[in-house]
């Protein structure tokens, strides 16, 4: 049995030298500021939390992932784990309650409960006339204007670490993921990366939540972050090219685990973000898929991976 079981990912914190340019690269990603100090900047999506990322002022570097607990009791449980801090107040904008630990990675994790919610930002739903119905917008006009994506959500990250297997361990003893598809490469055993969701019992959840690839160097590969829809991750991807500034990564594709439509994209100290729609959803019945690396690193559609996104390692 895990300690416990995380219902999602809160945020991802990290550290950049300049607040002005993280709030800026940001900004033209879809996300919206929520508040901002002399030395941190808070940026939220559309959906009601406080805040999905968080950049301090400093040298460049990944600080650590913030999950959501069920509840405070699960905090109180936490907090006897070995190596976890006690329960702790938050003395930061959005508040609420906390318990931290060190994962095996080196990196700083907050389970966190009663972080403050604000109203949802307004995001149009698009209807489209496709498929078995062709008259969803019938007499209407689509016009997509020119903006960023409109970012709903912080969805998942992906870590790079040697001996990823152990480390993902822990991760299911401690925070209580469930694999969701499993990628070997020769051997069966020989587990290359592991795709892990939250365990919420009958309740659906994204394919995964936390990802972790074997890998010589350990760090950050990637935020990712849910869109509103095909047409906004397009639109955010047309946003972004044409700033002329930010280096596209990879996409646009659509992955063949997990199933997301994805596109990939740089801060300006190379921390890759992710846009994506469209995830696959499971429950805790479904039991976790193996599969060779030729098939688990492939797209359904879509140009490979870069290589030097495969072994991308921010620490």
């Amino acid at each position: 049995m895990p300690v416990i079981k995380v219902t999602d990912l809160a945020f991802g914190r990290l550290q950049s030298p300049s607040l002005d340019e993280a709030e800026e690269f940001l900004t033209a990603f879809g996300l919206v500021r929520s508040e901002r100090t002399r030395e941190a900047l808070y940026m939220r999506g559309t959906d009601s939390p406080h805040h999905i990322h968080v950049t301090h002022l400093g040298p460049s570097r990944f600080v650590g992932l913030g999950f959501v607990a069920a509840s405070e009791d699960d905090l109180q449980k936490l907090a006897r784990a070995p190596g976890a801090s006690g329960v702790e107040h938050v003395d930061e904008p959005g508040g609420g309650k906390r318990v931290t630990l060190t994962d095996p990675l080196g990196y700083r994790i907050e389970v966190v409960c009663g972080m403050q919610t604000l109203p949802r930002l307004p995001a149009a739903e698009q209807s489209m006339n496709t498929g078995a119905n062709k008259l969803r917008r019938a007499g209407e006009l689509l016009r997509v204007e020119r903006r960023p994506s409109r970012v709903k959500r912080i969805a998942h990250v992906v870590m790079m670490t040697s001996n990823a297997a152990d480390k993902v361990r822990w991760y299911r003893e401690m925070l209580g993921f469930l694999p969701s598809d499993e990628v070997y490469e020769g051997s069966q055993d020989n587990i290359v990366a592991s795709f892990n969701r939250c365990d919420r019992g009958e309740t659906f959840v994204d394919h995964h939540t936390f990802l972790c690839f074997e890998s010589p160097t350990t760090g950050l590969n990637h935020l990712s972050f849910e869109v509103q829809s095909f047409d906004d991750l397009m639109v955010g991807h047309e946003h972004l090219r044409r700033a002329g500034k930010y280096r596209h990564v990879w996409g646009v594709g659509r992955h063949l685990l997990g199933s997301q439509i994805f596109d990939y994209w740089a801060d300006p100290w190379r921390r890759v973000h992710e846009h994506w729609t469209d995830s696959d959803m499971l429950n805790a019945r479904a039991t976790a898929g193996l599969h060779p690396v030729e098939i688990g690193f492939s797209a359904q559609w879509g140009t490979p991976p870069p290589e030097d996104f495969v072994h991308h390692a921010i620490p």
